[in-house]
């Protein structure tokens, strides 16, 4: 069982994909709502996973991918994106995320992915 941080601006995302890992047999740990939160909310919680968002107001997740790598070399982040944000997500991989699920999720891709990224 992992514990994960979900960061993401949409209320209804962050719920969607709470149900989803609850269901893979894992423990949501925190929610953050953008960048700047999702970083104090790793440092605080350490958590095994993030599944960070990239279009988000204060701070978008691609920069918060980075701050986080940059004090965690080791952080393991799955990054969400809507259809239509291709080089942003090639951006997030080559900044150092482990993978990425497009919106809307897929139950069985998302507990995918989680599974790979923990190994």
């Amino acid at each position: 069982m992992a514990r994960i941080l979900i960061v993401d601006d949409a209320k209804f995302m962050r719920l969607t994909l709470a149900s989803i890992i609850h269901k893979g047999n894992h423990e949501v740990v925190g929610e953050a709502e953008n960048g700047k939160q999702a970083i104090e909310l790793y440092k605080e919680l350490k958590p095994d996973l993030i599944t960070m968002d990239i279009t988000m107001p204060e701070m978008n997740g691609l920069d918060a991918l980075k701050a986080i790598k940059e004090s965690d070399p080791l952080v393991k982040i799955i990054m969400c994106s809507a259809m239509g944000q291709q080089k942003m997500v090639v951006e997030a991989i080559e900044a150092g995320a482990k993978d990425f699920i497009v919106k809307p999720f897929e139950e069985n891709r998302v507990l995918e992915a989680i599974n790979r990224v923990l190994g």
